[in-house]
């Protein structure tokens, strides 16, 4: 399997630092084709699941929500995968079945399908994707006729010729189509209203928001206050305060805390940097700072993370060199 992995640079937008830090690559890429009445149920599972209607409709349905038609076009992304289910009508009974690496037949086996689909997941760095993954919505349905005119839809065809065809080097053309996909789902802007304005790409679309948030990811090491940050969004602390913890689940300095340690457990796992440079970078004053902060937050020490997480290296000690930025602190 083929990872891309981006180092992060602070001049990027929220929404591109994250992307970074999950690291995404297709990880399972399968053809699910059906025929007559059929109709699945799947269990949850621990990795972010995709579907492109290629030809046909079917209905997804999850628990708690009123069913969801699928028809030829439409791109479904599930950034963590509940249980659901899958069926050629609504409301018709599902069979268990398990997820499986290798193309799926549904319904009747003989003839051929009238209904096609591209379905999997995508691997993402483990490290960091429960808090990532937390900012993302629970679910992006990208229906045919909005993307059609797009990059998104002129992708989804681009992914469904290569589908169907036999030239060398599909399996990793359809995996980094996949990747793009996945990128272009994340910042697609839904139309008629619909749009969640909760996590991190709700609150992108708040302007006041996302001037806060891209000055936060612009200087991570600045020592940011409510005060600062309500000024750069032009409200008053109270009000961003109230909205920003409405937006994204938590305070901005608690989002500013925990972008920093995610920062730094990707740092820990590519074992390039001292602690000491570590620290630097995310605004603490030194590698013993860091160190006590990590530990506070994590359970342990940052050395102990990176073995456990088989990152670390010669790099991992506390000496850093001098640095023209020191004297910045944080807290966290």
């Amino acid at each position: 399997m083929i990872h891309i992995r981006l180092r992060i640079v602070h001049n990027m937008d929220p929404l591109s630092d994250i992307i970074a830090l999950l690291g995404p690559s297709a990880a399972i890429a399968k053809p699910i084709t059906g025929r007559g009445r059929w109709g699945v149920r799947y269990r949850a599972h621990d990795a972010p699941g995709f579907t492109i209607i290629l030809a046909g409709e079917a209905w997804v349905a999850f628990e708690g929500g009123a069913p969801l038609r699928l028809a030829q076009g439409d791109f479904l992304l599930m950034p963590t995968t509940p249980p659901f289910s899958l069926s050629s009508e609504a409301g018709l009974p599902c069979t268990w079945v398990e997820p499986r690496g290798e193309a799926v037949r549904h319904g009747d086996q003989p003839g051929d399908p009238d209904f096609i689909a591209l379905g999997g997941s995508f691997a993402f760095e483990r490290a960091n994707a429960p808090l990532l993954l937390s900012l993302l919505p629970d679910l992006i349905h990208i229906p045919a006729a909005q993307g059609r005119a797009t990059r998104f839809g002129q992708l989804i065809g681009m992914l469904a010729d290569e589908c169907l065809s036999s030239h060398p080097g599909k399996e990793l053309i359809t995996r980094r189509l996949l990747e793009m996909l996945l990128v272009e789902a994340l910042r697609w802007r839904p139309g008629g209203g619909e749009a969640d304005h909760r996590g991190l790409l709700g609150a992108m679309r708040d302007p006041a928001l996302a001037r806060a948030l891209r000055a936060m990811h612009e200087d991570v090491r600045a020592p940011w206050t409510v005060a600062q940050l309500a000024s750069v969004a032009g409200m008053s602390r109270s009000a961003f305060a109230a909205r920003f913890g409405e937006a994204l689940g938590c305070g901005p300095i608690e989002y500013l805390a925990r972008w920093r340690m995610a920062i730094a457990k990707h740092a820990l796992l590519r074992g390039d940097r001292s602690l000491g440079r570590i620290a630097e970078e995310i605004g603490y004053d030194s590698a013993s700072a860091f160190s006590t902060a990590f530990r506070k937050r994590l359970g342990c020490p940052p050395g102990s993370f990176a073995r456990l997480h088989g990152g670390g290296g010669p790099e991992l000690s506390p000496r850093a060199p001098a640095s023209p930025h020191r004297g910045r602190g944080a807290t966290g």
